[in-house]
């Protein structure tokens, strides 16, 4: 079909000052709460780095470097370019390989399954960002007064309970001051780290990239393995990516480069200079800038930020579980709408209370941000290698770049993230292994999923009786059905071929409505699809008419409603009744996946939502009829 997408423009004036503000809460929630432990970890004592100026200097330089080349270039300059119709994201990034014409299949089966691997990822991340994040800043509690130390793993888990149980209420009255908020929380943290700079201007020569070399060849391995806590600075920069389809990429570069990247720099910098000047500080360098007096309210202002940084993942989990949903590799779950305004946001209970279990858990487990830490870098550094190569496809097999400058760009940008992710994964034994095992779950689960559907459609093709052929039969048949008055509409994966459902109701009651339409659903590799272009209808034989409906992987498919849309077809919602068939599906080995792959699809199968939820049909008007597969 055409492209069926709605275009987005660029906003400008004051529409792009609001989405500016409004992206800060959500896009930079969690590269801007970084400095609450970044530079405290990478002169933790597991490194046992000496804290000297020439060890300060360099990993200030690492630090700014890397925002420059990882989130200023890497992202903001050249993965946004990849947009798909405006979505951001590894999963609109992995829809954008799968259409691409690479020249041997198995290739483009490899970056699929990348983009998947990745998305799984994102999984772990969901769990470890708001533990991390609202732990960080908790712990303000020991600085200000080290008797309130107890309390630190009660008050986290009671912040990340009730940030979990608000989810079903969404954030539509509140969103609006999460911007505001975010904006404060960089002032203030700008505000700080220049006051500190000030009285030691000399740590501005870090900027100098001739400290950061000077780092590696000084500390040898030491110095190399440092660059995974490092790497704490740049762990939003996927957020970036996959919220470009909310803001746009003006909003958030200009957001980026005015706001975001100066602000974490004069922090970054001044918890330098006080390293510099006071070497104790390294206890806890982020809070012990602040004066006495405003111990207590920075800490409420962190805890904020961190809740506003812990709902935009919270948020992005949904995002992520819909579309993998739309685009066929997760099964049917509830999705509840909970804002009657923006489409995108999104409740899914399911998810929510996994997350929620998951992070108290984590919190409980490893009852630091420093231990914390540990699992925090594998699976982002993961996801970014990933993003580097799906760039690469994208940019050679779509774009048509020049092989040698795609081998190249690759081979930078994959020599900085393979460094961030190497200094990371010796980090497995002490926590790392936690986001590469949900991130493997996941994956399995995903990938278990759509194979198993598709080979299900194929046994049910087998099966199947071309629709046309079945209406020249009936038409020919001296024998004919009953007609029965009224409309029933037959959902099936494919509207050429006869809906099981409809012979089931053929062999055992010898009737067919007087006016029957055969509709199925396709998902677009496309986040959207304009209404004008959302229906294919074709008139048949007999009153049977067939109907494709096409939905965006962003989109929440309502049938009825878009069934009604159709002039033609002219329904009387209270004489419409919807029939549809759920598959029971009984693993004997035929599928040529391993046995407990087979059992976990049958499980998977079982417990979808059900069709009828899904699609928001009528409960009082909607049969559905079962059937028996061996599979």
């Amino acid at each position: 079909m055409a492209d069926p997408v709605h275009k987005k423009t660029e906003p400008n004036g004051r529409y792009l000052i609001a989405l500016s503000v409004a992206a800060l809460g959500v896009v930079f929630g969690d590269i801007g709460t970084s400095p609450l432990y970044a530079v405290r970890e990478a002169f933790g004592e597991h490194y046992g780095l000496a804290l000297t100026e020439a060890n300060v200097l360099g990993v200030l330089s690492l630090i700014f470097w890397s925002l420059i080349v990882v989130i200023s270039l890497k992202y903001l300059t050249l993965v946004m370019r990849a947009d798909n119709h405006g979505e951001g994201g590894i999963m609109a990034l992995t829809a954008l390989v799968m259409p691409s014409k690479l020249r041997r299949g198995h290739w483009r089966y490899l970056a699929v399954m990348l983009g998947l691997f990745g998305a799984s990822l994102l999984y772990g991340d969901g769990m470890i960002t708001p533990a991390i994040s609202v732990l960080s800043a908790v712990e303000g509690l020991e600085v200000a007064a080290p008797r309130l130390e107890p309390f630190v793993i009660p008050v986290t888990v009671g912040i990340l309970l009730a940030l979990f149980l608000f989810q079903s209420r969404g954030t539509q009255r509140v969103g609006g001051l999460f911007g505001p908020v975010t904006l404060v929380w960089f002032s203030a943290i700008a505000l700080l780290g220049l006051a500190q700079i000030v009285r030691n201007p000399y740590v501005l020569t870090a900027l100098n990239p001739y400290h950061a070399v000077h780092f590696f060849t000084a500390n040898g391995a030491t110095g190399f393995w440092v660059l995974g806590s490092v790497f704490l600075v740049v762990t939003g920069g996927e957020a970036l990516y996959a919220d470009m389809g909310h803001f746009g990429r003006t909003p958030i570069r200009l957001t980026w480069f005015f706001v975001v990247l100066p602000a974490l720099l004069l922090n970054y910098f001044g918890q330098g200079a006080l390293l510099l000047a006071n070497p104790a500080a390294v206890e806890n360098p982020f809070y012990l800038m602040v004066p006495g007096w405003a111990t207590y309210p920075m800490i409420a202002l962190a805890t904020a930020a961190t809740i506003i940084a812990s709902q935009a993942v919270i948020s992005g989990s949904f995002s992520l579980t819909r579309q993998a949903m739309r685009l066929g590799f997760l099964p049917r779950m509830t999705v509840v709408q909970t804002s009657s305004q923006e489409i995108g946001q999104v409740y899914i209970p399911t998810i929510n209370w996994i997350l929620m279990f998951a992070t108290v858990g984590l919190v409980l487990g490893f009852r630091s941000s420093s231990r914390l830490a540990a699992a925090y870098g594998v699976g982002v550094t993961t996801d970014m290698v990933f993003t580097t190569l799906l760039f690469a496809v994208v940019a050679w097999s779509l774009w048509k770049w020049p092989r040698w400058a795609v081998v190249l760009l690759t081979l930078g940008l994959l020599g900085v993230d393979l460094s961030f992710w190497a200094a990371n994964i010796v980090k497995v034994p002490q926590g790392g292994w936690f986001p590469l095992v949900v991130g493997a779950v996941m994956l399995v689960v995903m990938t278990t999923w759509h194979q198993g559907r598709a080979l299900l459609s194929s046994v049910l093709q087998k099966d199947a009786f071309p629709l046309e052929r079945f209406l020249e039969t009936l038409a020919a048949s001296k024998n004919p059905p009953v007609r029965v008055p009224g409309t029933a509409v037959y959902l099936t994966r494919n509207a050429d071929v006869v809906p099981p459902a409809l012979l089931s109701n053929l062999r055992y009651n010898r009737a067919v409505h007087e006016n029957v339409i055969v509709v199925s659903v396709e998902t677009e590799e496309i986040p959207r699809v304009l209404g004008s272009l959302r229906a294919e209808v074709r008139a048949l034989d007999l009153g049977f008419t067939r109907v494709v409906l096409h939905y965006g992987f962003m989109e929440h498919p309502n049938v009825p409603v878009a069934l009604y849309d159709i002039t033609e077809l002219d329904l009387d919602p209270d004489d419409t009744y919807f029939v549809l068939g759920r598959e029971i599906v009984l693993p004997e080995g035929k599928l040529g996946m391993p046995r407990w792959r087979e059992q976990l699809f049958a499980v998977l199968q079982r417990n979808a939502l059900p069709a009828t939820a899904f699609f928001d049909l009528p409960p009082a008007q909607t049969f559905e009829v079962g059937h028996l597969v061996r599979l």
